[in-house]
């Protein structure tokens, strides 16, 4: 059970390291980087997604925790596709969006991944 914690905290750190920007522009910037090559090389850049659904198939186990973190995940995921898709290839984001994407994260912002899921992994094994 640690093991598969500290691989989760590893891989968030992983997560957090390549998509860490100073605006949420910055960071569609760093993700559309991966899925303008393939947007499977877009997923196999969030690699803990998959190891979540390796310990789910793994562990055999299906709870309410393991399924808030593949929602959160999956959510994320497919929302920064659809801003990436909107800002760069189609370019009809809405202006007061295109506001919010250049305003400054808070670097903290980028570790909350890492002390989230690791707490709902623990919680969904234990």
């Amino acid at each position: 059970m640690t093991t598969l914690i500290v691989i989760m905290i590893l891989l968030e750190l992983f997560e957090a390291w390549w998509q860490r920007a100073d605006t949420l522009r910055g960071v569609l910037t760093n993700g559309y980087v991966y899925y303008s090559k393939s947007i499977f090389f877009f997923f196999f850049m969030h690699p803990a997604y998959s190891f979540t659904l390796f310990v789910v198939l793994l562990l055999d186990l299906l709870n309410g925790w393991m399924i808030a973190i593949l929602f959160f995940k999956t959510v994320d995921i497919f929302f920064k596709i659809t801003l990436m898709k909107g800002l760069y290839e189609e370019g009809d984001l809405d202006p007061g969006l295109i506001e919010i994407l250049d305003q400054p994260l808070s670097p903290w912002l980028f570790l909350s991944g890492a002390g989230l899921y690791p707490f709902l992994l623990a919680y969904g094994i234990a």
